[in-house]
């Protein structure tokens, strides 16, 4: 598939979390776009934190876009000169107090090709423990959650990657069979 051929870009808000672009493109069939906007915010990384109790480690906080709590996977912004298994080690051990010596990536993904660049990494580290009190940054206000591992688990083993209600609150967790692996 031809790419599309950038005739013009604007930059239209470039903050520390978030550049936006307004670009004019000319599609592989020869359409042009006046206005397509590309979002570009910082790659993060994302752990799937499972116990030798089977409890996955999660994080409740409050997340305005969506003006309620969530249930989520420790994660966090990818600082520059650091890889994503780095990232995501420092996030684990910020928000929740855990490490584990056991890391598996699981996946990389475009968190929404169509507009945004960014990446997001996931993580399964296995047989953590707690080794220390969270120390979370000033912007974050974080409760950790356990969980039994069984209770995040689809009934045909899997999960989404996304969004599921529970109790209320959104719950962002990884669909693969990556609790399957943490045995």
């Amino acid at each position: 598939m031809k790419p599309w051929q950038v005739l013009d870009s604007k930059l239209l808000i470039d903050e520390r979390w978030l550049q936006l672009r307004a670009d004019r493109v000319r599609l592989g069939n020869g359409h042009e776009i006046e206005r397509f906007h590309v979002i570009h915010g910082p790659d993060w990384a994302s752990v799937l934190c499972v116990t030798d109790a089977s409890e996955v480690v999660l994080v409740r906080q409050y997340r305005h876009g969506i003006a309620g709590t969530s249930l989520e996977l420790p994660a966090g912004v990818i600082d520059p000169n650091e890889t994503p298994e780095e990232a995501a080690r420092r996030e684990l051990l910020e928000e929740t107090g855990y490490e584990s010596n056991d890391w598996v990536s699981i996946q990389s993904v475009s968190t929404e090709p169509a507009r945004h660049t960014t990446r997001a990494h996931f993580f399964l580290a296995r047989g953590a423990r707690a080794t220390k009190a969270p120390a979370p940054e000033e912007s974050e206000v974080l409760e950790v959650v356990h969980v039994p591992a069984g209770s995040v688990v689809a009934g045909d083993g899997g999960f989404l990657l996304g969004e599921a209600p529970v109790g209320g609150e959104v719950v962002r967790v990884l669909n693969l069979e990556a609790l399957g692996r943490a045995n």
